[in-house]
């Protein structure tokens, strides 16, 4: 069983806010950063890097250059979900047959892509592969008989004169009716940090050809229409605009093009720092099949740390991609996210054990209606307090073990009369006894009763006077099979009142154990769940 933590948190919203202009910091040079359809298993090679005529003009590049536009849909970590919502973005074209280069987050999250010429009508295409870390993506379009820009062979130095062209969202109201743009500048930097809350990019050239939202993905050229790099964000306030240079990028988009993804795990994510010191990865979209899918990771969800290392704690995706780098977006990864819908920390891994909820809390959440876009919020998370530490305790003839929270330090390990050897727990035994304000548990074994009687001791502690009913489920942990009974709202508070009648999988030791856990905050659920795990009972 696996112990869940609760955090107590006060989660500030995070927005992809893409082309701003009212954020003084370096944001996405797109319209809305997002995850991918599902790719094809094979496609045509990226074109080779070759010179242009000498008697190009600049005017050319704008039929290799097109908008595209996505629908999606997105959840924040507030649960708030942007239903089919639209988003653009620019593109390049770099074969004859269709192949278009653009960033991941033009396409992260997209269900469809429509892409359009400033002179055609749209197009359908189909994501081939993406990038998360490098921030980047090649799409197919239908047809043939496209013209690809070339890149750049000449090594690129500050000074040259470059130019950035794309579909700029100056109206995000009306994506239909975006004017191409070409403006001019020089490149000031072929050095400049590439370490973004939505992506890490080891090649970045700053330069000055002004781009704004919407010009995410498109080409950054030279005097001679030849891409020396692939605009990806900029700040309006500053007039700073970076590129992914082309020597960065003609590795990664060759993998692309041939269909795989590179240092992906298939989330649409932004690196948030919130309030209380949580840091992680908001997730908004999930791509369908991805590691991060088959993983259990859910749109909503925040990924908190990656093969045991903690992410985004300086607000980039830098340690994220990092481990990608190292491990392989193929390996085996333990993972451990918080879902704000649950308030519950969950563990498991990419490639390997999915996401489990714990019994009791699974219980809760289904019973509840949660977990499927219905109900409320099932554990509040609104009490702050720490998560426990356990301890084991036994009984006074040494029948029964269990771990309980160390806070629970009142013990009475006596025989109860009228069942059999017993172990209770609580920080106030009397106060739990009497109220519905505080937690504990009892753990029992009887040798006069037997499997057949489960029925009846659920009938017995029937607690339908003072709780709601939150159903019950068969219950098998290898050792013990039974029934396990959840009631809530017990007594007017957000009470939960677990109750456990099993009887031992070995025929030959017939008896009845009951296990009961009265929770008062999240915490005490995930005591519930570690008792389960660990107690042992005989007679």
């Amino acid at each position: 069983m696996r112990r869940v933590m609760v955090l107590f948190l006060a989660l500030a919203l995070f927005a992809a806010a893409c082309g701003s202009d009212n954020d003084a910091d370096t944001q996405p040079a797109g319209d809305t950063p997002d995850a991918p359809d599902d790719a094809p298993t094979s496609a045509p090679t990226s074109a080779p890097t070759t010179e242009a005529p000498a008697d190009f003009d600049i005017s050319q590049v704008e039929q290799s250059v097109v908008q595209i536009q996505g629908q999606g849909t997105f959840v924040e970590t507030d649960g708030s979900a942007a239903l089919n919502a639209g988003f653009t973005g620019t593109g390049f074209v770099i074969s004859e047959d269709g192949l278009v280069v653009t960033n991941n987050h033009v396409v992260q999250g997209a269900a469809t892509l429509a892409v359009s010429f400033s002179d055609s009508d749209p197009i359908n295409a189909r994501i081939l592969g993406v990038s998360e870390c490098s921030d980047l993506a090649v799409i197919q379009l239908t047809g043939d008989g496209y013209t690809p820009l070339t890149f750049r062979e000449d090594p690129v130095t500050v000074g040259i004169d470059v130019f950035a062209a794309g579909f700029p969202a100056a109206d995000e109201a009306d994506f239909d009716n975006l004017d191409y743009t070409l403006t001019s500048g020089i490149v000031s930097s072929t050095d400049a940090d590439g370490e973004t809350n939505w992506a890490s990019v080891d090649g970045v050239l700053q330069h000055d050809a002004r781009i704004l939202g919407g010009n995410s993905g498109g080409p950054l050229v030279d005097e001679l229409g030849q891409v020396v790099g692939v605009n990806y964000a900029g700040s309006d306030q500053f007039d700073t605009n970076f590129a992914i240079a082309a020597a960065e990028a003609q590795v990664v988009i060759d993998q692309l093009a041939a269909g795989e993804d590179v240092d992906s795990l298939g989330i649409n994510g932004q690196a948030t720092l919130f309030e209380g010191g949580l840091s992680g990865i908001a997730i908004r979209s999930v791509k369908s099949g991805s590691p991060a899918d088959v993983a259990g990771i859910e749109p909503g969800d925040i990924l908190i740390s990656l093969e045991n290392l903690v992410l985004a704690t300086d607000g980039t995706m830098a340690d994220y991609c990092d481990v990608l780098r190292t491990q392989g977006d193929d390996a085996t990864m333990d993972i451990e996210i918080y879902r704000p819908s649950l308030d519950l920390v969950l563990t498991g891994q990419v490639n390997g054990d999915p996401i489990e909820i714990p019994l009791i809390a699974q219980t809760v959440i289904e019973s509840s209606g949660g977990g499927d876009g219905g109900g409320s919020v099932i554990i509040d998370g609104s009490s702050g307090e720490s998560p426990y530490t356990y301890t084991t305790v036994s009984d006074d003839q040494g029948l029964i073990t269990v771990s309980i929270p160390t806070e629970w330090s009142q013990v009475d390990g006596s025989p109860n009369p009228d069942f059999g050897p017993s172990i209770w727990a609580s920080p106030d035994l009397e106060g739990w006894r009497t109220t519905w304000g505080v937690p504990g548990i009892i753990v029992e074994s009887s040798a006069n009763l037997t499997s057949a009687d489960i029925p009846a001791l659920l009938e017995a502690r029937d607690q339908s006077a003072s709780c709601e009913n939150l159903g019950a489920e068969p219950y098998d942990d290898g050792f013990y099979a039974g029934t396990l009974q959840v009631w809530g709202n017990c007594g007017g508070f957000d009470t939960f009142y677990v109750v456990l009648a099993a009887s031992p999988l070995d025929p030959a030791q017939d008896f009845l154990v009951r296990l009961e856990v009265q929770a008062v905050e999240p915490r005490d659920l995930e005591a519930a769940d570690e008792a389960l795990a660990t107690f042992i009972a005989g007679i």
